[in-house]
């Protein structure tokens, strides 16, 4: 079972900070580091110092760590035309020497759009589908020929398809709880499927609607990924568990129906149940960045869950 961290930096985070967890993440032994892709806060805190760009902050972490993948839960397809992306998604994956994932998903947050002047298109879906087939197409496209899209939102000619990862695959997450377009894109473009803060059954559930999906598709269901994103709020006791909720705003209980919560012996219990129904990767959602000074709950789960998982 792979952990992996993933952070909510909107909620009030800098690139400083961003980079320490980064670094925490790596010399911890954790396979990953990922971040949201939102420029607003959400909830009653106040973000600040204010947003960091996913890409931009990415694109850091590429040069300062050496070992960890890197990636997006989910990158927005409203912030970003699909060639542009893939010239940077390309860019950083070289920055990194080849660690680099990208998820992406068809933007839903409709307040952060309205608050920094981005459009909030309709017919989301579609896009997202076009946009898969464009950054997939142009990375896979060989050196020396064109790519060419003609679509509903999109058209590009003669892209000379340029810069290539170092990747010869950057891998792609597309992630979501959609019953039936969800699991046939997936089907059609992902290395790796996520579903967040589901419980057992309704990961169960999905995961059999994404593998009988890629059976139509004509693909093995075991060729993509499976994986799950939960909240995490582990402690050594019980004052400990209250009190990193609390910080977070949510109760206990609460986070120990919907998330991994309680002592390492409960979370390992819990990891194991979403593994039974396929789950090989879990995202932890660490909410609690400010002033960095929970950093020991990483520790603590490294230590104590991951040790334990093989």
């Amino acid at each position: 079972m792979d952990l992996r961290i993933f952070t909510e930096p909107q909620q009030g985070a800098s690139y400083d900070t961003l980079l320490s967890v980064a670094k925490a993440t790596e010399e911890l032994g954790y396979d990953a580091f990922f971040r949201s892709d939102h420029y607003l806060r959400m909830g009653a805190v106040d973000g600040l110092p204010g947003p960091t760009d996913a890409w931009i902050t990415l694109a850091g972490l590429a040069r300062e760590t050496k070992r960890i993948r890197l990636g997006t839960l989910m990158t927005a397809g409203t912030f970003r035309l699909p060639g542009v992306l893939a010239i940077q998604v390309a860019q950083v994956d070289q920055m990194s020497g080849g660690r680099v994932e990208l998820g992406l998903g068809a933007g839903w947050y409709e307040e952060e759009h309205t608050a920094y002047g981005i459009p909030f298109p309709k017919e989301k879906f579609s896009r997202l589908e076009e946009q898969l087939a464009i950054v997939t197409g142009l990375w896979s496209t060989p050196v020396g020929r064109t790519f060419d899209f003609d679509g509903v939102h999109y058209q590009l000619k003669d892209s000379p398809a340029l810069p290539k990862p170092a990747q010869r695959r950057i891998p792609v997450l597309i992630g979501g709880h959609g019953t039936q377009r969800t699991p046939r894109l997936a089907a059609r473009f992902a290395d790796e499927f996520n579903i967040p803060f589901a419980s057992v059954d309704d990961t169960e559930r999905q995961f059999g609607r994404v593998r009988e999906a890629a059976e139509a598709h004509g693909r093995k269901p075991d060729e993509i990924v499976y994986s799950n994103a939960l909240v995490a709020c582990v402690g050594k006791d019980d004052a400990e568990v209250a009190r990193r909720a609390a910080v977070i705003g949510r109760e206990v209980d609460e986070l120990k129906a919907n998330g991994l919560a309680g002592s390492p012996d409960e979370v390992v219990d819990k990891i194991g149940r979403y593994r039974e129904v396929g789950s090989s990767r879990i995202y932890l959602q660490i909410l609690d960045l400010h002033d960095l000074h929970d950093l020991d709950h990483l520790e603590l789960i490294a230590s104590r869950v991951q040790s334990q998982l093989g």
